[in-house]
């Protein structure tokens, strides 16, 4: 297993680009602020022990040591945001997504086929399996020949920390912290190393969807998915919350503090290209970070609320 962050995202920095058209604007999105009707959980909080000294804990990633952190109650979503969801933002407030202000966004190789092949202009530097695709948004996943007409109770993806703080304005919500979202995963399990336990498929069973196979090249798709899967898909975890690990990566409010990515912001949870030859970070410890204007085809975002 790999210590590099080779599967979780591409920056945006690590490429020079330009398809941008000159509209970089944002909505009015302070007009609507308001509580969307979606389903949260009440979290009780208190005292817990955060982070991990497992022996395959991703070194440079500050996950450990193991501390006793306290959380205040807040509520959060049962799933991360939605394609409906996001798509009833855009709709109200006209929001400009910054992967669409830049006109382009990274999607993983596999998925760029048929008409979508011409807008993939360029490889990222040392992991050649994240292109940057022309026209890929939220709205259009795999480019401008893709759409997400059978996708709206999928994660919405392609969402900057920027954008999905956006989101949360409106929604009259917020990011959460970390140690609000590993509280959250964890469940009420003590030092688990995943939301059910410490078995990746209890009895066989898929209980998150991430990359088996081979990763870059083959998906063998055990567990049912290439990609993203419904928000759905997958038992919830004992708080009630579903799919905490794998899927798609998660914003958090907080900075990642290491000292080699100062402006970076933390991401929880692992995606569908997570692999454990190259990145563990689906563990409910991992963490793993991107700049806040970065985006990509397997990070999303779910919300929370203060009590």
């Amino acid at each position: 297993m790999s210590g590099e962050k080779s599967c979780c995202s591409a920056k945006r920095e690590q490429v020079k680009v330009d398809f941008s058209t000159g509209e970089h604007h944002d909505a009015d999105i302070s007009r609507s602020v308001r509580e969307l009707e979606k389903e949260m959980v009440y979290i009780n909080g208190g005292p817990f022990l955060m982070g991990s000294d497992d022996h395959d804990v991703n070194p440079h990633d500050g996950e450990g040591p193991v501390r006793e952190v306290v959380v205040d109650p807040f509520y959060i979503d049962k799933t991360v945001v939605t394609n409906r969801e996001f798509k009833a933002f855009i709709d109200e407030t006209g929001y400009v997504t910054e992967a669409e202000q830049y006109g382009w966004s990274f999607v993983f190789h596999k998925f760029i086929k048929g008409e979508n092949v011409p807008f993939a202009r360029q490889r990222v530097p040392n992991t050649p399996w994240w292109i940057v695709v022309e026209k890929a948004y939220w709205y259009q996943p795999e480019g401008p020949y893709s759409d997400i007409e059978k996708r709206m109770e999928h994660p919405v993806v392609h969402v900057s920390w920027n954008d999905a703080n956006a989101y949360c304005k409106w929604a009259g919500k917020r990011l959460p912290t970390e140690a609000e979202w590993e509280y959250a995963a964890r469940g009420g399990l003590v030092q688990k190393r995943y939301p059910w336990g410490d078995e990746l498929t209890p009895g066989g069973k898929h209980m998150c969807n991430i990359w088996q196979g081979e990763f870059p090249t083959q998906n063998i798709m055990e567990d049912g998915y290439l990609a993203t899967a419904p928000v759905n898909a997958y038992k919830s975890n004992r708080f009630g919350l579903d799919q905490m690990a794998g899927n798609v990566w998660e914003w958090s409010a907080d900075s990642f503090a290491q000292v080699d990515e100062a402006d970076a912001k933390a991401m929880r949870g692992g995606s569908y290209l997570c692999h454990d030859s190259y990145c563990n970070r689906y563990r409910v410890a991992a963490r793993t970070s991107n700049t806040p204007d970065s985006s990509s085809g397997n990070v999303g975002f779910r919300c929370v609320k203060d009590v």
